[in-house]
């Protein structure tokens, strides 16, 4: 249950970091506002598949939120007007995004590749709380 918890912490705690680095992102240098927020995005996603699924591997989650963003990212590729009205909505656009970019893919690799390599440093301390 207490990795449950942590994981809930880190998912929160991801979230609020990539939502005040789109909102503050004017005052960030430009390689972090245009490459943090959907690196988060996808870490936030990592901790979240570890708060579900605690017991299951770490390399499993890893590859559980790449499909997941990956997908998420493809979807992009179909406009369709009532999906197309759903992304124009604020919960929306946060979640399915607007277009396809490949660099995209990218980030969110890295940013799961980055939470995946702080579960990994700090397993201890979890199981510790």
């Amino acid at each position: 249950m207490r990795s449950r918890l942590v994981y809930f912490i880190a998912t929160i705690i991801t979230m609020g970091l990539g939502l005040a680095s789109r909102h503050y992102g004017d005052q960030l240098p430009d390689w972090v506002s245009e490459h943090t927020g959907d690196a988060l995005w996808a870490g936030m996603i990592y901790f979240g598949v570890r708060m579900v699924w605690h017991r299951r591997s770490t390399i499993w989650a890893v590859i559980i939120s790449l499909l997941f963003c990956w997908m998420i990212e493809f979807s992009q590729l179909i406009q369709t007007p009532w999906l197309n009205e759903l992304r124009s909505t604020l919960l929306g656009a946060l979640v399915l995004g607007h277009g396809f970019l490949v660099v995209d893919l990218i980030r969110y690799t890295v940013g799961i590749l980055c939470v995946y390599m702080l579960d990994r440093y700090f397993p201890s301390n979890i199981n510790r709380m």
